[in-house]
């Protein structure tokens, strides 16, 4: 189950790959504005502030999500990105730290560049740190006894979940868009008692956790914090580098030079 509060734990730090993600779309005048994984709301805010005439649609698989986004004063419904289409008024796409979770999402971004208006903008920024020491102790606890029959190992994100960001400016050309596409590492300043594992409890434990009883996610937390003291080490400040890789792309729809009318 999402929560909110422990999401927002560290608000300033996943806010800003949203901020460096917006920023790099260039429309004057959207008629609509999806935000799809619109979490509590709080980044979505930006996209009302900077384009106040756009309708504006949030949407979340997770009921307190949503929950917490309409206390921000949204209209956000709950529902899944795979059964999302646009409207013939859509003109840009939000998708921040969503897609990381659906299998499928590759084929999602290829059906929304030909469904979408023609100069529509796709916007997703995705981690891209499945690879780091944080998520390889994640795996390596998970698949370790006891734990190991206790967890569905599709619950377990991969380092091939996402893609580098050349392969989605392929993938995205291909279909005529013209893609701006990039990556970034942030290497944030976390402080506190075991502050990694503080901050992927707002995110990567969060479906392991779904699957555990409370003595289960203290013993499993034990485990993983551990081996997390190792890779982040307190530097001498008392604060803990966490170096976190986002992969962002930016994609107009049917701008690419020669490019055909897709929709058909």
């Amino acid at each position: 189950m999402w929560n909110p509060s422990q999401y927002l734990q560290y608000a300033d730090h996943r806010h800003r790959p949203f901020v460096d993600l917006v920023a790099r779309v260039d429309l004057d005048a959207p008629r609509r504005i999806v935000d799809l994984g619109c979490g509590p709301g709080n980044s979505t805010l930006l996209l009302a502030d900077r384009w106040p005439d756009a309708a504006l649609d949030a949407l979340d698989s997770s009921a307190e999500m949503v929950s917490a986004a309409r206390r921000n004063g949204l209209a956000a419904e709950q529902g899944d990105v795979r059964d999302w289409t646009p409207t013939e008024d859509t003109d840009l796409v939000v998708s921040n730290a969503l897609l990381q979770w659906v299998p499928e999402h590759r084929e999602l971004l290829a059906a929304w560049a030909r469904a979408l208006p023609r100069s529509a903008v796709i916007a997703v920024q995705m981690p891209g740190n499945f690879g780091a020491p944080s998520h390889r102790a994640l795996r390596e606890v998970a698949r370790s006894a006891p734990w190991i029959d206790r967890l569905p190992t599709d619950l377990l994100r991969h380092d091939d979940t996402v893609d580098d960001p050349g392969d989605y400016a392929r993938l995205l050309a291909g279909l005529g868009c013209a893609v701006d596409a990039w990556e970034t590492t942030y290497i944030q300043r976390l402080s506190g008692p075991d502050p990694v594992l503080e901050w992927m409890r707002g995110t990567a434990l969060t479906p392991v956790f779904d699957v555990l009883d409370a003595d289960e996610r203290t013993a499993f937390e034990a485990d993983l914090a551990a081996r997390l003291r190792e890779e982040y080490p307190v530097e001498p400040d008392g604060v803990t580098l966490f170096p976190f890789r986002r992969v962002f792309c930016v994609a107009t729809v049917g701008a690419a030079l020669g490019a055909t009318d897709l929709a058909g």
